[in-house]
């Protein structure tokens, strides 16, 4: 009578628990990675409120100082475009939660993917200036 256990000693086939030990420390590293990623996700959805109402705040003031500020007209215009974009921004992040951020981005990134290339050097290269100055 023949033995029908496979051989898991010949070479190039695994031992027996090693794919499992394998599997399971894979299914940790993504249960740990899902459970940062949610941390994450509840913070930012935590202070999203607070953060909007600073914007908000800034907002208002530009508004109200923006035709004071010296430049004449051209100057004023373009705080109060840019206090208009700001209390945009703020209505957006009341608006929706870290998931629909993450998928608006990935939306952005996938629909024009040169400019966000583009933005992210000039970003990189800005921030190693700034920490590359003593």
């Amino acid at each position: 009578m023949q033995d029908s256990t496979p051989n898991t000693n010949s070479p190039g086939t695994a031992t027996p628990g090693l794919a499992d030990k394998l599997s399971d420390v894979g299914g940790q590293a993504n249960r740990k990675a899902a459970d940062v990623g949610q941390l994450a996700a509840d913070k930012v959805d935590t202070n999203r409120v607070a953060a909007a109402g600073e914007l908000e705040t800034a907002a208002t003031a530009l508004h109200e100082k923006a035709d004071a500020l010296p430049g004449g007209p051209r100057v004023a215009s373009a705080a109060h475009t840019t206090a208009d974009a700001m209390n945009s921004s703020a209505d957006y992040l009341r608006e929706h939660d870290a998931k629909s951020m993450v998928a608006d981005f990935q939306r952005l990134v996938k629909n024009n993917p040169g400019p966000v290339l583009l933005g992210a050097v000039v970003l990189g290269f800005l921030a190693a200036r700034a920490f590359s100055r003593d």
